[in-house]
């Protein structure tokens, strides 16, 4: 009952946020002029206006609540409080995808672009993986000690093609920020397979996580198949964070930060977490958006660049209050 009443409080939080992003923006509208167009009234500049805060709401719903439950995922098959998506690769290798295919192409990084990070994030899963679980520390610890030397390398790559290409240059240093703008629904048409897929693995696995969380030992006892389930989790998190960075370009801390504030509401059980996660990850992202949007007007900041302003420190308040043991 605690736990659906938590549940139902987050939806109604992430609809007034929905309603929220459709009523503010970078250009101070009057609500009733919003609600006039949104009851069919023409106005062709406020209706491109809500067209764009339509798309870029539906975009941090999609990507807020894949990432949250990415970084749940993560967490639940590691077993290690400070565990993300970015173990993985995930981030690194979409960036390296997109910088090769600027400097080789000479095009910047358009709608089409979506395709190749989402390729060379999940490529770099695949050689984390293959790599890793083979490593002879142990699954685990190899995976990340794998994911941390990949992500190292292919840094050093990302770096190297962009001093030494001023174009490729210009263009990454506004994608790897991350934002929400100018991003239309085709995009999300375009990684809804990936999300949808990740997010229906993620949840049968939830029982199994419940298990595994016990202890390998205590998790074979139940009947729970580890390599399996960790095979299945990092396919999950990696369809789920490669479809959110592709569409958006990479978002900080919403896969870190909200897997600490879900457990602190709903407690260890994985039926619960990977829900709620979902609905807290849209919340934060659309709220850290209307707030970059609202705060710079004019201009907008960044929802990447918001989101680790507001992340960094509920990191720091979890730590200390014990948040990330639980």
């Amino acid at each position: 009952m605690r736990n659906g009443l938590i549940l139902l409080a987050a939806v109604v939080g992430l609809a007034l946020a929905t309603v929220a992003s459709l009523f503010l923006g970078g250009r101070a509208t009057a609500p009733a002029e919003v609600v006039k167009v949104l009851t069919g009234t023409p106005d062709p500049y406020l209706e491109a206006v809500l067209d764009s805060r339509f798309s870029r709401t539906v975009m941090g719903l999609l990507v807020g609540a894949a990432l949250a439950v990415a970084g749940v995922v993560i967490q639940g098959i590691t077993r290690n409080p400070l565990g993300d998506p970015g173990l993985l690769g995930v981030t690194v290798g979409a960036s390296a995808a997109m910088v090769t295919a600027a400097a080789f192409s000479g095009a910047g990084f358009g709608a089409g672009s979506v395709w190749v990070a989402l390729a060379g994030a999940l490529a770099t899963v695949l050689l984390v993986s293959a790599v890793g679980g083979r490593s002879a520390s142990g699954s685990v610890v190899g995976l990340l000690l794998t994911g941390a030397v990949v992500s190292a390398v292919l840094s050093a790559y990302i770096q190297a093609m962009t001093l030494t290409n001023p174009g490729v240059f210009d263009s990454f240093r506004f994608w790897v920020i991350g934002a929400l703008g100018g991003r239309d629904l085709s995009v999300a048409v375009s990684v809804s397979p990936a999300l949808i897929g990740g997010l229906v693995i993620a949840v049968l696995l939830a029982p199994s996580l419940n298990n595994l969380a016990l202890g390998e030992d205590v998790a074979v006892s139940l009947g729970t198949r580890v390599a399996l389930v960790r095979g299945a989790g990092i396919l999950a998190a990696a369809l789920l964070s490669a479809a959110a960075t592709a569409a958006v370009g990479p978002i900080a801390f919403i896969g870190l930060a909200v897997p600490h504030l879900t457990r602190s509401l709903a407690g260890p059980d994985h039926r619960w977490q990977i829900p709620l996660a979902a609905v807290l990850g849209g919340t934060l992202l659309i709220v850290a958006d209307i707030v970059g949007r609202v705060v710079a007007r004019p201009e907008e900041i960044m929802v990447g660049i918001v989101t680790a302003l507001i992340g960094a420190p509920f990191l720091l308040l979890a730590v200390r209050r014990g948040w990330a043991a639980r």
